[in-house]
């Protein structure tokens, strides 16, 4: 082979060899380039991310600025609300207590005049009581005086004290023997009756005792039903040569016909709730009337 073929021939080689490198760097160089333009997009549109977050923070500091003014401004208004107020209070207060300081000064002022005049008045009753105690002492010495004569007297009353208990005494064994002679009878009813009087004296002396209520009557032939204490009598008949008569009485809605009894015979009646009766005694029978009495227990003793 010639000189000019081999050269050719490395010539060539040699341009071959060239080729690769050089394809790689242009494909670095592409890749670095298009590498470069998106970072390039990329950094533009992080700018405008930012350069809206900028626009939108100074949006929310401006309408911030604005309600803090507003606030402020508010705020501003209650406060010299507020001192106005104030001055108004202490106006009021001020006005009040020179109120309340002359109300009290003239109540203080009327206080010590009816002071004064209480007290005025005060030594008048002290200067009368002085003297009423003077006129007190001259009583007492006079009283003093006297309690002798009064000791006198008193022990003269003392005796004629004792007379009269004596005559009283006497008085009551009287009574007492008198009420003793009384009659006692067995009523109607086959109960033993208590004392019977046959007439005014005894009827007193029974009175004096005190154990009963007496209630006196006169019960005629034209009377209509009459009430002796708690009992109503009604007339029927009457048998002044025999001393007997006949009456209805009426008693705790209850009404019995007592028949043909006699002058002085008790006619006994229990009363609801009460052991003991209580009695009409006929110590009179005339023409056409029949006079006596209705005796009633004082004290009710249940009949349980």
């Amino acid at each position: 082979m010639s000189n000019d073929q081999n050269n050719y021939v490395s010539s060539d080689s040699h341009g071959r060899s060239l080729t690769a490198p050089i394809a790689i760097l242009s494909g670095a160089l592409v890749l670095a380039l298009a590498a470069n333009g998106l970072l390039w997009v990329r950094s533009n549109h992080l700018n405008d991310d930012i350069q809206q977050l900028r626009d939108g923070e100074a949006v929310q500091t401006a309408k911030l600025d604005a309600a803090n003014a507003a606030e402020r401004q508010a705020a501003q208004g209650r406060y010299e609300a507020l001192q106005a107020s104030i001055a108004n209070t202490n106006t009021s207060a001020s006005t009040a207590a020179k109120r309340v300081s002359a109300q009290v000064q003239q109540q203080a002022s009327q206080w010590k005049k009816q002071f004064d005049e209480n007290s005025e008045a005060f030594n008048g009753e002290i200067t009368t009581l002085k003297g009423a105690n003077e006129e007190a002492a001259n009583k007492i010495t006079e009283v003093a005086t006297n309690v002798t004569g009064v000791k006198t007297e008193v022990d003269d009353v003392k005796t004629d004290v004792g007379s009269v208990k004596n005559d009283v005494k006497t008085a009551q064994t009287a009574l007492e023997q008198h009420a003793a002679d009384l009659k006692r009878m067995t009523g109607d009813m086959g109960v033993m009756s208590d004392r019977i009087a046959t007439n005014g004296k005894d009827l007193d002396t029974l009175r004096a005792l005190g154990e009963r209520n007496y209630y006196e009557f006169k019960l005629a032939k034209n009377d209509k039903a009459k009430k002796v204490g708690d009992i109503i009598l009604t007339y029927k008949k009457a048998d002044p040569k025999r001393n007997r008569y006949t009456v209805e009485v009426t008693a705790d809605d209850k009404r019995v016909e007592k028949r043909d009894k006699t002058v002085n015979e008790p006619l006994q009646i229990f009363i609801s709730g009460n052991r003991h009766p209580s009695e009409v005694v006929v110590n009179q029978v005339n023409k056409d009337e029949i006079v006596g009495y209705v005796s009633v227990p004082k004290v009710m003793v249940s009949s349980r």
